[in-house]
């Protein structure tokens, strides 16, 4: 999962925290919506009960409409990309690739689609508000519950943005945590039922860096087995 304006937050901390949360929400949208395409470096930590099971780092883009591109630097080089159709994992020590069709694909990544988007919470949470569970890194930062849309009876289709009342943070949860008087993103969380999850820390933001469109298409290497259906659990985050 955009906030600006230092002069708003004397503001902020005199409104009531549903108005809070709508201005919050409406600057996390507004930094990052008017790019066409973003970068950042990201720091990638896969979590089982509390425990840090694997972190992994590389540069991230997102370009509209609905492509990413994650390179993945170390511990070894792989890539996941969308290209608006597809989801590809490529692992060049295996020499595959997984292919499956956007729309289908459970990856972790995917609710980051949404900067890749119209960059509308509400497109991807049926509720949002602030978290009584998860606490910001840093001081100035604040971390935001998403519950997503179809997660829970009778909340899909209706998006009740800028309520105060906490939802139930189950595992299912998405969280953004952004920085409150600039509205940066600066990491993501999702979390699991089984008690596994995955953090996504960025840095670096850029707002359309010369980044040419065919980095957003993916064409496989000679000798590259294509393999098709969802993503091999053990390279989406899933099991270390």
């Amino acid at each position: 999962m955009f906030l600006r304006l230092h002069s708003l937050l004397f503001l902020l901390l005199t409104l009531n925290p549903s108005e809070n949360i709508k201005i919050v929400v409406r600057r996390m949208e507004s930094r990052y919506r008017s790019a066409r395409t973003l970068q950042a470096t990201f720091l990638e930590r896969y979590i089982e009960n509390g425990r840090v099971a694997r972190v992994e780092a590389g540069i991230a883009y997102f370009r509209r409409p609905g492509k990413m591109r994650w390179e993945y630097q170390s511990p070894e080089k792989n890539l996941f990309l969308v290209d608006g159709k597809s989801a590809w994992f490529y692992v060049p020590a295996d020499h595959t690739v997984t292919r499956v069709p956007a729309k289908d694909s459970a990856d972790w990544r995917t609710p980051l689609a949404l900067l890749a988007g119209e960059m509308k919470m509400s497109r991807v949470c049926a509720r949002i508000s602030a978290s009584a569970n998860e606490k910001p890194e840093a001081t100035g930062n604040v971390v935001l519950t998403c519950e997503l849309r179809g997660e829970e009876p009778g909340t899909h289709g209706r998006s009740t943005q800028g309520s105060s009342a906490s939802p139930n943070e189950s595992s299912e949860s998405v969280f953004f945590e952004v920085v409150e008087d600039t509205g940066e993103l600066v990491r993501i969380m999702v979390r699991d039922p089984g008690g596994v999850g995955v953090e996504f820390h960025f840095a670096g933001w850029q707002a359309d860096p010369p980044v040419a469109d065919a980095l957003f298409h993916f064409n496989p290497p000679p000798g590259v087995a294509i393999v098709n259906g969802e993503l091999p659990a053990t390279k989406s985050g899933i099991n270390p």
